[in-house]
């Protein structure tokens, strides 16, 4: 068992060796030494693949390295060609085990420390420049040919390898985080529906290929169309952070390459530097704008449960409030059989008493109760929903009562709203219309009720019109109205409008009109 066990990570280790062997000579195929592709595939698999695969991945490279070694000791001598057995990843391991395991360059949770993948990308330069410049100076040059620019091919390499592990690395590194936070399939999903891969795609790509299109017709204007080219890593950056820059750099890095005329041209090698540039700087702010979101975006999540909180302990108060009404309910009938049975007995010993005082004490102590009850908890909500409540409640009646003229209009699906949000619009009503009538110059109040949609949620905006008719305003009868409409609220007017509506990520607010005032609120349903 354990032979055959040891077999399968055998084969697996020469799979991935000759696997990465096959991949890195493609890709060596495309680099040349200012835009160094390579680099940034060596940083990328030492980052995806486990320490046990590493020793592979050398030996993997190292392989595919041995053709390019015996084809050239004849030209470049044989401590070049023994030099160069030496493969690239070498370098990149030592940087790329320290940042993993003591810089904390990729958290358990896949995210990505910006600050640390850039320097290391920094210091993996270097190394991979100094390489370079170690192989050109132990070649055995003929006399009649001239060594190079040793300070030139340094500038290049340097430039080279920085871009390519920013070409490649930061991209890898945002899929592999979606894939760490949400897995294939729903990543997939979310990359199909994000507003990042459609402003990529719809928006970045097309005028990347104006401007490649505009490098290709003007030659003269290619210079200062290789540099715009970093103008895409800006926006995503702002838009959405340091996975945006990481897109973008990638795509404007290859378009510049593209657009390319010769190997070693000049003005192509000043925009890379420019578009390296760009890269490092958005990716930083871009990495800030991510913390800044995230944070924002927790603070979102955490006022989303204060108000979900806050409306349950409404639901909570509600339901108390309707068990209290329904024991008014009992106690009012236990006084109307207590006053029944007592009159029953008054009649029986003395039939010519007059019980017409003590019927009405009755019927104004059931009244009392009744009122209270329906305070507390509206019967008609109970039975027949929220537009009866404002239409027949306690509210209608006394204004009814009083002599003010009262209407309600509805428009819109207001049943289909959740019932704690038809109580808090109805306790609002009835604190906006204690509040409206508190000055005594109102005769005629309008109650309107729009439901609907805002931003993809359903909300309802009340709005509630107080005016006065000269002819209907003296024969208001205030001092019944008030003391009853004073045991219907809570006193606290348009302050408690204002808070109940913030439960409901609403707002309140009053507005005096030509002929009276307005009270306006709106309430989200969760």
């Amino acid at each position: 068992m354990q032979k055959g066990l040891r077999a399968q990570a055998w084969l697996r280790h020469i799979a991935v060796a000759v696997a990465y062997g096959f991949f890195i000579s493609l890709f060596r195929d495309i680099t040349f030494p200012h835009y160094m592709l390579i680099c940034g595939v060596h940083v990328a698999v030492l980052l995806l693949m486990p320490y046990r695969y590493w020793p592979a991945l050398i030996l993997g490279e190292t392989a595919s390295l041995v053709p390019m070694a015996i084809d050239c000791e004849a030209q470049f001598g044989l401590i070049w060609s023994i030099l160069k057995l030496i493969p690239g990843i070498l370098f990149c391991s030592p940087v790329i085990y320290y940042a993993r395991e003591h810089a904390h360059l990729l958290d358990r949770r896949g995210g990505v420390r910006v600050g640390v993948l850039l320097v290391c990308a920094l210091v993996i330069s270097v190394l991979m420049m100094g390489d370079g410049v170690t192989l050109m100076s132990v070649i055995v040059y003929s006399a009649n040919y001239t060594p190079p620019h040793y300070d030139h091919l340094a500038t290049q390499w340097l430039l080279g390898n920085y871009l390519g592990l920013l070409t490649v690395v930061p991209t890898v590194l945002a899929v592999r985080q979606g894939l760490s936070e949400h897995g294939w399939r729903e990543w997939v999903s979310r990359a199909s529906e994000s507003r990042m891969v459609f402003e990529s795609v719809c928006i970045t790509v097309p005028i990347l290929a104006l401007l490649l299109w505009m490098g290709f017709e003007m030659p003269h204007v290619r210079g200062i169309v290789q540099i715009a080219m970093f103008l895409p890593v800006v926006w995503l950056a702002l838009r959405h952070g340091w996975q945006g820059a990481a897109v973008g750099g990638t795509a404007a890095s290859l378009a510049v390459v593209v657009l390319m005329p010769t190997r070693y041209d000049i003005l192509t090698i000043q925009a890379e530097a420019v578009i390296a540039f760009a890269i490092s700087t958005m990716l930083l702010v871009g990495a800030r704008i991510t913390v800044l979101d995230r944070r924002a975006q927790m603070d979102r999540e955490d006022m989303r449960l204060a108000l979900a909180l806050a409306q349950r302990n409404v639901h909570i108060g509600e339901m108390q409030l309707r068990m209290t009404s329904q024991a008014l309910e009992q106690v009012r009938e236990t006084v109307r059989s207590g006053f029944a049975m007592m009159l029953g007995r008054l009649r029986h010993l003395q039939p010519a008493i007059d019980d017409g005082g003590y019927q009405r004490i009755a019927f104004a102590a059931q009244e009392q109760l009744y009122g209270i009850s329906d305070s507390l908890h509206p019967v008609a909500w109970r039975e027949r929903g929220l537009p009866a409540a404002l239409n027949e409640g306690v509210v209608a009646r006394m204004l009814d009562h009083a002599g003010i003229r009262y209407w309600c209009d509805f428009r819109g699906p207001i049943s289909s709203f959740s019932s704690t949000l038809h109580l808090a619009l109805y306790r609002m009503v009835s604190e906006a219309v204690a509040e409206g009538l508190g000055r005594k110059d109102v005769s005629d109040v309008c109650v309107r009720v729009r439901g609907g949609e805002r931003h993809g949620r359903r909300g309802i905006v009340v709005s509630i019109v107080f005016s006065a008719n000269p002819v209907r305003l003296p024969h208001v009868r205030w001092e019944e109205l008030f003391p009853r409409l004073v045991r219907t609220t809570s006193g606290l007017g348009l302050k408690a409008l204002k808070d109940l509506a913030a439960t409901f990520e609403g707002h309140a607010r009053e507005r005096h009109t030509p002929d009276g005032r307005r009270i306006s609120f709106l309430l989200m349903d969760s």
